[in-house]
């Protein structure tokens, strides 16, 4: 078939290199605009256009993918279908119906759940213990288009965010190949979604990761790992900011101190050699690894041989 692509981070890279090598002419990939990063603010490609240009593929970055020279830009390349996949612009009516296949999305759950802009993360966040990949007709609202075909990813018990964005990543570009050869043989049958049992998977930022512990240790737990690798849960521990990377939830009750009062929630309850732990709202949550602002990610134990930890301090967020 002949595809436009359009895509932006790393998720959708690989979907891009499966129609590629699945044989099907990618006609034009369209992606976000260049960005400044890193220290000096070099401009950088997205992912996407990173690929496309290794596949020697014609890359069009619009600002807004609304305007009408955007548009008719679009049309000149007479396309039998749209793939889109992560792209991060809302697509218009005009560009949804300007191919006879339409825009085929390929979305980062198992559809009508975690409808939005990042729901990897909040399926672990949330505790789920299945998600999975959908591929989806598009129409103008938000990832409600008809579902067509779907494959499920387990979570496993120690999953993160960076891990299930692979496993997903990987999953999404064999079912979008299945997806285009169905639909160009007539074999699908749309599925109407429905009511979304969830809440809107919205777009992550940094307070997201601002723990509060008076929460239950294993939510915290939960955090930890879908926000690992970005943008990371964390706690304040006097002047200093822990990102925490890895943690473990101990199913104990509230403590108590010898006067018979409860432990606040965010108080360290014992420090061993390798790991120190935390009261939280329920449980107890030790932390096993976590950097500290100018030095890398490492294991508690490094840390506690540099740094002096004490029962009975504070940590808040």
């Amino acid at each position: 078939m002949r595809i436009i692509f359009m895509g932006t981070p790393e998720f959708s890279v690989g979907t891009l290199e499966a129609l590629v090598e699945a044989g099907h002419d990618v006609c034009l990939v369209v992606t976000q605009p260049d960005k400044p990063k890193g220290r000096g603010k070099e401009m950088q490609f997205p992912p996407v256009k990173e690929a496309a240009v290794r596949h020697g593929i014609p890359v069009f970055q619009p600002r807004r993918i609304r305007e009408i020279e955007c548009i008719e830009e679009l049309r000149k390349y007479d396309a039998d279908v749209m793939v889109v996949v992560a792209f991060g612009q809302i697509l218009p009516k005009e560009i949804l119906e300007m191919t006879p296949y339409g825009c085929i999305n390929v979305h980062a759950s198992l559809l009508p759940k975690y409808r939005g802009a990042a729901p990897i993360q909040w399926s672990i966040i949330c505790g789920e213990k299945v998600t999975g990949v959908t591929t989806m007709q598009m129409d103008e609202g938000l990832d409600t288009g008809d579902m067509l075909l779907k494959t499920e990813v387990p979570i496993t018990s120690d999953e993160t965010g960076e891990g299930l964005h692979d496993k997903l990543a990987e999953a999404g570009a064999t079912l979008c190949v299945k997806t285009l050869f169905e639909l160009e043989h007539g074999k699908l049958y749309p599925e109407k979604q429905g009511e979304t049992p969830t809440a809107y998977a919205k777009m992550l930022d940094k307070k997201l990761g601002n723990i509060d512990w008076t929460k239950s240790a294993v939510e915290i737990e939960r955090l930890v790992r879908g926000l690992n690798s970005w943008p990371s849960a964390y706690t304040h521990w006097g002047d200093k900011v822990l990102k925490i990377w890895k943690a473990k939830v101990l199913e104990t009750g509230e403590e108590l101190l010898e006067s018979g009062q409860t432990i606040a929630p965010g108080t360290i309850t014992r420090v061993e050699k390798e790991c120190f732990y935390v009261q939280t709202g329920h449980g107890e949550l030790g932390i096993e690894e976590l950097q500290i602002p100018g030095k890398k990610r490492m294991s508690t134990g490094a840390f506690l041989r540099g740094y002096h930890l004490e029962k009975g301090e504070k940590l808040f967020n």
